[in-house]
């Protein structure tokens, strides 16, 4: 059974880091490809990383370096870290992973950037 369970979020100031976590069961890291997206209130779900099986990672195009990912085997947690948040990165963010053709998501976690 695949499994995705975000965990982490939250408010930060402009300016700050924030990382979240997606703790995944059912997925093969080694196999399947996995990604970050967010949403925000009246808009459809964007990209912000897909990485694949293979380890080719494909940014959105806000995202300027800002943003780096890494998957924990021993975990079994696939990260997201951000840095330099801008208010404009306030949203919601999904984890998902490609398994077979079936595309699944975690629940989503909210990051809001404020002052």
């Amino acid at each position: 059974q695949v499994q995705l369970v975000a965990s982490g979020g939250g408010t930060v100031q402009p300016g700050g880091s924030l990382e979240v976590s997606c703790a995944v069961s059912g997925v093969n890291f080694a196999t399947d490809d996995m990604g970050w997206y967010r949403q925000t209130p009246g808009n459809q779900r964007e990209l912000v990383v897909n990485v694949t099986a293979g380890g080719s990672g494909y940014w959105g195009e806000f995202v300027k370096g800002r943003f780096t990912v890494n998957r924990s085997f021993m975990k079994r947690t696939w990260y997201l870290r951000m840095k330099d948040l801008k208010p404009e990165d306030t949203a919601v963010y999904y984890c998902n992973a490609a398994v077979g053709d079936t595309v699944y998501w975690g629940q989503g976690i909210q990051v809001t950037v404020s002052s």
